[in-house]
């Protein structure tokens, strides 16, 4: 598999007068599951660039590095973005500032105490499970569907997601080599982090909505069950993906989905004519 180095977006997403509370077509529920979702890339990319900085000086292949260097700027993008995300948030009334400062102490703050080997495969581990949410958001659009600043925005995050993807990845490897003291690290670092990442996630979510008194009633309740569990839901679509991180030859492109990434010239456009029409509007 044959991919370009990740390219530095310079987007700027104008959410204002976004209604975060009801911005997903499947109600305040599913809405405040993607809300809560975007509370922890802020300080979780900042830890990802940490971690991949690391160990760039044992990188040796000037490919690698480009792409390195593309990680890196990409993520610095999804974390201002997402920073603005949070402050609307916090503006609508919900608890995103009290949350952000739980996953800056309880959660990064507790990774990064661990050796910097552990922390990258931690952002291996975690960067699969954000490619597999990327594929299921670019591939069924009742995943994020609603108003369109907030589609676009989720929707460029998933692009530059997939075409990362495997940067962190292939650092780890020329790091740890295809060992099984590597495989072993990779894997039950991945078990470990994304049991507390789904558990941290889930209080989150419950949060918002006990913030959120709009969000309540049986119909949102089952809107929320088919949206995570149902057909096309969330946990049914990611368990084989997420399965496949345990093959010991595992690698992110295995699952060779770099055609989507002929979405983004469309996107791009689209964004900055959103952007020019809405400033047009304000002057």
């Amino acid at each position: 598999m044959v991919t370009n180095p990740p390219l530095r977006r310079d987007l700027h997403f104008n959410i204002e007068g976004v209604d975060l509370k009801h911005w997903h077509q499947s109600g305040a529920m599913v809405g405040h599951f993607m809300n809560a979702l975007s509370l922890f890339f802020p300080e979780g990319e900042r830890f990802f660039i940490e971690s991949v900085r690391n160990y760039r000086s044992r990188v040796s292949d000037p490919k690698l590095q480009r792409e390195i260097t593309g990680f890196i700027g990409q993520e610095a993008m999804h974390g201002r973005e997402h920073d603005r995300y949070n402050t609307a948030l916090m503006e609508a009334g919900l608890p995103a500032r009290q949350l952000e400062r739980l996953v800056t102490r309880h959660i990064v703050g507790f990774f990064r105490r661990f050796p910097k080997i552990v922390q990258l495969a931690i952002t291996i581990g975690l960067e699969h499970f954000t490619a597999i949410l990327a594929d299921l958001l670019l591939t069924d659009d009742r995943f994020v569907a609603g108003d369109h600043r907030m589609v676009s925005l989720w929707r460029w995050h998933a692009l530059e997601e997939t075409e990362h993807k495997a940067v962190a990845f292939d650092v780890y490897r020329e790091v740890m080599g295809r060992t099984l003291s590597g495989y072993l690290i990779r894997t039950f670092t991945f078990v470990f982090v994304f049991a507390g990442f789904m558990s941290w996630l889930l209080y989150f979510h419950l949060r918002l909505i006990a913030a959120d008194k709009s969000a309540r009633g049986w119909a949102q309740l089952r809107s929320l069950c088919s949206f995570l569990f149902g057909g096309f839901g969330f946990f049914r679509r990611i368990a084989i993906p997420w399965l496949s991180y345990f093959r010991p030859n595992f690698h992110p492109w295995d699952h060779d989905n770099h055609l989507l990434l002929s979405e983004f010239d469309t996107l791009v456009a689209k964004v900055e004519r959103d952007t020019l029409t809405e400033a047009g509007a304000i002057a």
